[in-house]
């Protein structure tokens, strides 16, 4: 069936290649197997009305097909089937979650608790399949409006790609070149530009939200890029600082890169974890949470969550085993890490963090969960 869609940008069309920084971007239009654990039970549970409870968390099962609805005191209440292999997922407003899956973005409706549709992906990233390197979708995120989801597609063996989604239409409106392997994507604060944090080929794409310019290649590499596609120090996600809207890239627990988009300019502050690092959120107060996965070296510690204000000052809090990402709870006390990793050693399940006391507890939930958040 065929789609409607906007003309393509003919800057947008343009091979995947580093190009000279510009000056930023104008105003918007608008403004495998399982491991560890088996997963947990789904034991139903709502409000009387029939609706989820507010605080409930929602998980992507990337070792399944489906998104997981987690009480977080009382651990799953159910699940939906979204598409192969599930990886990021945002939330908006509205209640709808878009999550990029192997085959394309399911929407769900978190309240009512089911698929509305997928959005098959407009890029060729091969047959569907699981597992680390597996084609699709990756990063995800919403346009501050709610107009547009942003979802960085990878294609193995090659560049990846930015496809647009019109929230209203539901449709791909437009696609951009990025880099390899976009793990994470992430939206200015005034919605300008949007960031694809390109694991594989050690940058990170800007690409303008209104689909005019050519995309902007800017290297994100603290430790150079010998070892190529085989390095383990590559970026992996990053998070929009909301006092100034420079990009933050944690490196294995002691280097923290702060990249201005606008000039493509770095600086490196140091960390204190000294761990491999994957996930990442930061609150509207400017508290940085990091994912420590755990030793790739035999002088790397154990995992961890890194806790950093944004004076610099950090708390470091011991995990049991690799986790992946990290979500915050809207009064900033507790954070919730889900176990799934990218590699072997995931769990099924989150680890509970209380935030002031540094406090931890496990609770059994989804399979494999890699992106999260809190409804």
């Amino acid at each position: 069936m065929s789609r409607a869609r906007r003309p393509r940008r003919t800057g947008l069309a343009v091979a995947a290649a580093a190009v000279t920084l510009l000056a930023g971007c104008g105003p918007t239009q608008a403004a495998g197997p399982g491991e560890g654990d088996a997963p947990a039970p789904v034991a139903p549970g709502a409000e009387p009305d029939g609706r989820t409870p507010e605080g409930t968390l929602l998980v992507a099962d990337f070792g399944g097909e489906t998104v997981t609805f987690v009480d977080p005191e009382k651990g799953p209440i159910d699940t939906v089937q979204v598409g192969t292999a599930p990886y990021g997922l945002v939330v908006g407003e509205d209640g709808r979650a878009w999550v990029a899956t192997a085959e394309g973005v399911a929407v769900v409706d978190t309240r009512k608790r089911e698929r509305l549709a997928v959005i098959p992906y407009e890029t060729d990233s091969g047959p569907s399949a699981t597992g680390e390197y597996r084609g699709g979708g990756m990063g995800i995120a919403l346009a501050p409006d709610g107009e547009q989801v942003y979802v960085g597609v990878n294609v193995p063996g090659g560049n990846g790609v930015l496809e647009t989604i019109d929230t209203r239409t539901r449709e791909v409106t437009d696609t951009a070149p990025v880099g390899r392997r976009p793990f994470d994507v992430d939206v200015s604060r005034d919605g300008r530009e949007v960031y694809a944090t390109d694991h594989d080929s050690f940058d990170v794409t800007v690409v303008c939200a209104d689909g005019e310019g050519e995309p902007r290649r800017i290297e994100v590499a603290p430790y150079g890029t010998e070892g190529g596609l085989g390095s383990w120090l590559k970026p992996h996600y990053a998070v929009v600082r909301p006092s100034d809207g420079k990009l933050l890239f944690p490196f294995e627990g002691e280097r923290l890169v702060v990249v201005d988009p606008r000039t493509g300019a770095s600086r490196i502050e140091p960390m204190t974890a000294n761990t491999h690092q994957h996930g990442a959120t930061i609150t509207e107060d400017g508290t940085l949470f990091v994912v420590g996965t755990g030793p790739i070296g035999s002088s790397d510690e154990d995992p961890s969550l890194t806790i950093r204000t944004k004076d610099g000052e950090e708390r470091v809090v011991p995990l049991d085993g690799p986790h992946e990402d990290v979500a915050v709870s809207r009064d900033g006390r507790t954070a919730y890490v889900s176990g799934g990793f990218t590699r072997d050693g995931y769990w099924h399940g989150i680890t509970i963090v209380d935030v002031p006391s540094g406090k931890t507890s496990r609770l059994t939930a989804g399979e494999r969960p890699l992106g999260i958040a809190v409804l």
